[in-house]
């Protein structure tokens, strides 16, 4: 597995390339984790993808240096432009798991000629995380989470009153606690919502992308996740005119893994757009 870096007006992006298949594959990680969480994909599927795996802003080395203007997605395409062109890559297919189900759809949204093949595996950017659309709201109010880094007691009282109240999972506020346990984590926490927050999208507009290229369309979710769940989905995919919608007995955490031996096993699945067909 061999690494590379990106350097856009100063941002750093690190991503690396494992497998040797036919097909590239662009992935992207979710929250908290990195690029080497596609690794059962290399394992497993590495015959059929060459898979370039991402460490997104703020995790591993990669780093939005701007903590105060907000990735754009015109900033997302002309990085992803200087991939493509430095690996002389044609067409691409994108895989996105949970936060990174955002940047899956961002690449759709900006190279819908190039797009071979779309997985999305518990998406966000569908069903927005309340976690994350907190960057949405007035600046004012945004103060108040961006205390929480240094001051988490704000945190704990919020969560000791969803809880309280029940307006939250229990495993969706496990999920919360354990990605705000430490001071890095909650600055991780805000910098992520602050940085990503102009990656929302009109699904009407994705589908009609997925329709009218024809993009062999995966959306995978897992029976027992309650953070980004199945029927949340159709948000989507009631748009979209052809998809295989797969349900794995599985929750949230796994699911990388899960679906890439899921794949494995049902490789009659697997279909890739024609380019020569009319769009």
């Amino acid at each position: 597995m061999k690494t590379h870096r990106v350097i856009y007006d100063g941002h750093r992006l690190d991503y690396s390339i494992s497998g040797n298949g036919k097909q590239i594959l662009f992935a992207f990680h979710g929250f908290g984790q990195h690029g080497k969480y596609y690794e059962p994909f290399a394992e497993k599927l590495g015959d059929i993808y060459t898979i370039y795996s991402f460490d997104l802003f703020y995790h591993g080395e990669s780093d939005w240096k701007d903590k105060i203007h907000p990735l754009k997605k015109e900033d997302w395409k002309k990085i992803i432009e200087i991939i493509v062109d430095k690996h002389s890559i044609q067409t691409f297919a994108v895989c996105g798991y949970s936060m990174g189900g955002k940047f899956a759809m961002a690449s759709l949204e900006a190279f819908p000629d190039k797009i071979d093949q779309l997985l999305l595996i518990a998406p966000d950017g569908i069903k927005t995380l309340f976690w994350y659309s907190l960057a949405t709201y007035p600046t004012s109010f945004r103060r108040f989470f961006r205390a929480m880094v240094t001051k988490p007691k704000y945190f704990y009282n919020l969560i000791n009153f969803s809880k309280k109240l029940g307006l939250v999972d229990k495993s969706l506020l496990k999920f919360a606690n354990s990605q705000m346990n430490t001071r890095a984590k909650r600055r991780r926490v805000y910098l992520s919502w602050v940085t990503f927050r102009f990656l929302s999208f009109d699904l009407k507009k994705i589908a009609k992308i997925i329709n009218q290229h024809k993009i062999p369309t995966y959306m995978i979710t897992g029976k027992y996740d309650k953070i980004i769940t199945a029927n949340n989905m159709l948000d989507l995919l009631k748009h979209v005119h052809q998809y295989h919608n797969i349900i794995l007995e599985a929750g949230h955490n796994s699911l990388i893994k899960d679906s890439a031996a899921y794949l494995d096993q049902h490789r009659e699945l697997f279909k890739f757009r024609n380019h020569n067909e009319g769009s």
